[in-house]
């Protein structure tokens, strides 16, 4: 006959509670693992072992109902000390960056010692289990304290529900000697401590929950400020301003690699004192590493609790560090490295978009610059040549004309029509001439100013051609300069040639205004009209190269040429030029 084992009923109904603890516990260990896989981080892999150990506490206690051998009750005290204090563990690795230092053995060893004599040399119940209860109440309760600072620190609300469940569940130990070693909670007190479990589980999921969100958005805020920052912004100033709303940070700051020497670029909060004296050497030694690994890295001191190096990526390049400093634990912990690095890969970008653009810029200005130098020498050509023609071959041809004369009065009947054709030829060149001076350099411009120049200008065109010409314009303009008055002259008169050339138009209104510091030129024809999609740089391309001289001397003075289909359909050229609000 087999020999079956019975198990009385209050130890069957103690198992129970064993086994369903158990349950949960493993399913906490198991999740904490796989989180500790995802991202890597320590705290999570500390908060793992400790339930496996709770685990293995369970296993012992079991095997002392079922055996009654006094060496699980010993392991089973052992490792209960030893869940406390790797729970005690993870609470400081995850709020304040702890590190290991040789004199925390003492609180390793003083559960195995401890229970030794408990156990196996004292008789006393009291005397044995209240220092064990009294340390296992103690971690439980400074686990909770660090979850309260974290609070304090950071305002996480689900480290303030775990704070409040830890200093419970210490309280709930100091019953041990009283109750439940007595048997008078069995099998509750185990629910008790199930009850507790599950909130020391859940509270954990969700403060990495709200951690998480917290970093989340605080990254994605600096995301977006990064995509919306204009150019002549600080980006750098922004980008460590944004850095500090994080919980705990005091501090940040941006250095870059150049030519294998770390380069400060810009500091604030806590770090500005680097700007004069440089960082302290544990931040130099962090950033040197992390420019090694190409991986964030973090360390801690005396000064600052915490210090975090996040490299700065262009393409797949550490090209600078971003320094993070706070007497918290880090506050990316929650953030895996490869979110990191692609926050460092966007920040590089949006450096090197900023540098490029201020590359640009420069060059824009340079070449600014120099469009405006070669429209003042074009200019100053165009005066000389027609000085010149004014001054010189109009005089030639002048004094030939008087001799032409001279002979002409003299010259016999049959050469007489000869030299009255040299005369209409010589009168010819020189209204010639007078023209193309005038188209070089209009004296009106020179002697009057901008507006009559304007209005000669559109009552030539009007005379010489059969268009119906509508002119508008205030009775004062502002006070221009030389270029300005120019530019608008030569406007005008490109437009009023591409109508006469281009439009096929019956009539032309020319309008000028001038409101809130700007100058408008607008010619508007009744003619065919540009196609609806057409655009200044198309027109430039089919050959207009007065337009393309247009542009160029409005862009010089910082104006706009815009040119489109007038709603009549015809064709609409508008000008803008900066000018002062005052009029002479």
């Amino acid at each position: 006959m087999p020999q079956t084992f019975a198990v009385p009923a209050t130890t069957a109904a103690e198992l129970a509670a064993v086994f369903l603890q158990a349950a949960v516990t493993l399913g906490l260990a198991a999740l904490f693992t796989v989180l500790w896989r995802r991202y890597g981080k320590p705290y999570f892999g500390w908060f793992s072992l400790a339930w496996f150990l709770y685990l293995l506490r369970l296993g012992a206690i079991t095997s002392f109902l079922l055996s009654e051998n006094w060496i699980w009750l010993y392991w089973h005290q052992v490792v209960t000390g030893w869940t406390a204090l790797v729970l005690l563990w993870a609470a400081l690795v995850f709020s304040r960056q702890f590190r290991w230092h040789p004199q925390y053995l003492a609180a390793v060893l003083f559960p195995p010692l401890w229970s030794y004599v408990a156990i196996y040399r004292m008789d006393n119940f009291l005397l044995a289990a209240g220092p064990a209860v009294g340390f296992l109440s103690l971690a439980t309760m400074w686990t909770g304290w660090s979850f309260f600072r974290h609070y304090r620190r950071v305002g996480a609300r689900a480290a303030a529900f775990l704070a409040g469940a830890l200093f419970l569940w210490g309280l709930h130990h100091l019953d041990y000697p009283f109750l439940r070693a007595r048997g008078a909670w069995n099998p509750w007190g185990y629910y008790i401590d199930l009850l507790f479990v599950l909130s020391m589980g859940a509270g954990i999921l969700l403060l990495v929950v709200e951690d998480l969100q917290r970093g989340l958005g605080a990254l994605v805020a600096l995301s977006n400020d990064l995509q919306r920052r204009e150019p002549e912004d600080d980006l750098p100033g922004a980008l460590l301003t944004r850095i500090l709303s994080l919980a705990g940070v005091r501090g940040s700051a941006m250095y870059v690699c150049k030519d294998g020497t770390i380069q400060h670029v810009r500091s604030v909060g806590a770090c500005a004192a680097w700007e004069a004296a440089g960082p302290p050497a544990a931040v130099r030694a962090v950033i040197k590493h992390m420019l090694e690994t190409g991986q964030p890295e973090t360390v801690g001191d005396k000064v600052y609790p915490f210090v975090a190096s996040l490299p700065v990526l262009r393409g797949d390049v550490v090209t600078g560090s971003l320094v993070v400093v706070g007497d918290a634990r880090d506050p990316f912990a929650a953030l895996d490295n490869r979110f990191l690095l692609a926050l460092g890969r966007q920040v590089g970008a949006a450096l090197a978009n900023v540098d490029l653009t201020h590359r640009l810029e420069t060059r824009t200005a340079e070449l600014e610059r120099l469009t405006a130098r070669m429209v003042q020498q074009h200019e100053s050509e165009r005066r000389r040549l027609s000085r010149e023609l004014h001054d010189e071959t109009a005089q030639v041809f002048s004094a030939v004309k008087l001799q032409l004369g001279i002979l002409r009065e003299s010259a016999t009947p049959d050469l007489a029509p000869r030299l009255d054709r040299a005369l209409e030829l010589i009168d010819t060149g020189i209204t010639g001439i007078r023209n193309v001076t005038h188209s070089l350099r209009p004296p009106l411009l020179d002697e009057l100013g901008a507006l009559p120049a304007l209005r000669a200008l559109v009552e030539e065109c009007r005379q010489g051609s059969d268009l119906a010409i509508e002119f508008e314009a205030p009775d004062c303009l502002p006070q221009l300069s030389e270029p300005a008055e120019l530019a608008l002259y030569r406007a005008l008169q490109e437009g009023l040639a591409n109508v006469l050339r281009h439009a096929d138009a019956t009539s032309v209104r020319v309008a000028v205004a001038a409101t809130n510091g700007t100058l408008e030129l607008a010619v508007t024809d009744d003619g065919r009209g540009v196609s609806a999609e057409g655009s200044l740089d198309d027109l430039e391309r089919q050959g207009h190269m007065g337009l393309a001289g247009m542009r160029e001397r409005i862009a010089a003075l910082g104006g706009s040429v815009v040119i489109s289909r007038a709603p009549t359909g015809g064709t609409s050229l508008v000008v803008r030029i900066p000018a002062p609000t005052s009029t002479p």
